[in-house]
């Protein structure tokens, strides 16, 4: 029997995984700049905490969450996203006590059961961060200029940043009012998440993918202009603070994000290079969520990105990723005798981090030749009876072919140079 990876699952192979590092260093490295400290969650959850902190009217909780009873009878969800579980975590382990803001990034795997396409997979990569503490607009801007600095460092370009806000519970307690008396008549031409919406949470109708709801959801009053005054001052400074760091916006009032907890600043950053037009990353505020899950009033932003759709972005864009030369040196036997100081010379150039390689497979001087050229290995030290000999061995650059001699002993000491 053949076995195959499950749909919506992959291999990231060998040959591939220096992309990911590169994004994976680089998220890393802009976070750090930025005062986050990384966290590593579980990778499932007490199904409860999805249900009440990503919402239970979300087509996440409803449709996409990996949910089983494991054996003590306990319902567990592997984790659809990041944002619930720092959440979590924020609680039980008392980090109200910190300083504020409390900052924290992740880079994690999660899932959802959903239709595989290219660049959305069932098990997918995020990478994503949360501020906890901060309820001015001023930390809203300072994320999304972290993202445009990565974006920077990473090469990637024709990017739209696109901003809204969908007010507070005040605020929205009344647009959704205004909603439902806008949608009521079209109920019989809605589709059945829609209908089902419109009591729970009329605003995600706002957001439906169905081509028959778009239409309608296409001219729905906006949020935006049912903001109550501290919602609306907030977005105002907000689009002064994104103004005076040189960040363009665009308004855009159909963005409401897929999950419930948001609150006032949501924002996504658009693909606008041709063919991968798409959303890359998306995020907002959240002031209520951390209550609603059993902790105090903090207030809470973040944002999350998918890897895969991040890399098909950068593949997209023709973004060069320079492939590491992890491995230095090969060294080629002549005889018996030569594998001992071989095998010596490859652990003393390991313990200075420089990488090696030998044969371990019994193959030919002319076959080891072959195996070298093949792996593109930089350098080249064939050892023999002369070389032990004599105490010394010639260094081949495989690139132009130029070759110097240099002691046995000095092995370490050449390529700690290099």
């Amino acid at each position: 029997m053949r076995y195959a990876a499950q749909k919506g699952t992959k291999d990231i192979l060998p040959q591939d995984i220096y992309r990911w590092h590169k994004a994976e260093r680089t998220f890393a490295d802009v976070c750090h700049s930025y005062g986050y400290e990384e966290i590593r969650i579980p990778t499932f959850e007490q199904t409860d905490l999805f249900q009440r902190g990503v919402g239970d009217t979300t087509d996440v909780v409803q449709k996409e969450m990996y949910t089983f009873d494991d054996k003590g009878g306990r319902s567990v969800t592997l984790r659809p996203e990041g944002t619930a579980g720092v959440c979590r975590s924020f609680i039980e382990n008392g980090m109200t006590s910190l300083p504020s803001p409390v900052r924290m990034f992740y880079n994690i795997t999660a899932f959802r059961y959903e239709n595989v396409q290219k660049g959305r997979m069932r098990e997918f990569h995020q990478f994503g961060l949360e501020a906890f503490g901060s309820e001015g607009p001023e930390i809203d801007a300072e994320i999304i200029s972290l993202l445009t600095v990565f974006f920077e460092k990473m090469g990637v370009k024709h990017t739209k940043l696109c901003i809204n806000s969908i007010g507070c519970p005040t605020c929205r307690a009344q647009y959704n009012a205004i909603l439902k008396d806008y949608f009521r008549p079209h109920m019989d031409e809605l589709c059945d998440d829609c209908k089902a919406r419109f009591d729970k949470n009329p605003l995600r109708m706002i957001d439906c993918k169905v081509e028959g709801c778009k239409k309608y959801a296409a001219d729905a009053p906006r949020l935006i202009d049912y903001l109550c005054e501290d919602c609306n001052n907030h977005f105002e400074t907000l689009k002064k603070e994104l103004e005076n760091l040189g960040i363009e916006y665009t308004i855009d009032p159909g963005i409401v994000r897929g999950l419930d907890y948001y609150t006032r600043t949501v924002f996504e950053f658009v693909s606008e290079n041709v063919g991968t037009q798409g959303t890359i990353c998306g995020g907002g505020r959240y002031d209520g969520l951390i209550e609603s899950l059993g902790g105090s009033k903090v207030p809470g932003i973040g944002f999350a990105m998918g890897a895969e759709r991040f890399l098909m972005e950068c593949e997209a864009q023709e973004i060069a990723f320079d492939k590491p030369d992890h491995v230095k040196v090969y060294f080629a036997d002549l005889c018996p005798e030569a594998k001992p100081v071989i095998s010596k010379a490859c652990l003393d150039l390991r313990k200075a981090g420089i990488g090696c390689e030998r044969d371990l497979t019994g193959r030919s001087f002319k076959a080891q030749m072959k195996y070298a050229n093949k792996a593109g290995i930089p350098y080249l030290i064939v050892i023999g009876e002369d070389e032990i000999s004599n105490g010394k061995v010639n260094v081949k650059n495989m690139a132009d072919g130029s070759s110097e001699e240099i002691l046995i002993n000095g092995i370490t000491d050449y390529f700690g140079n290099k």
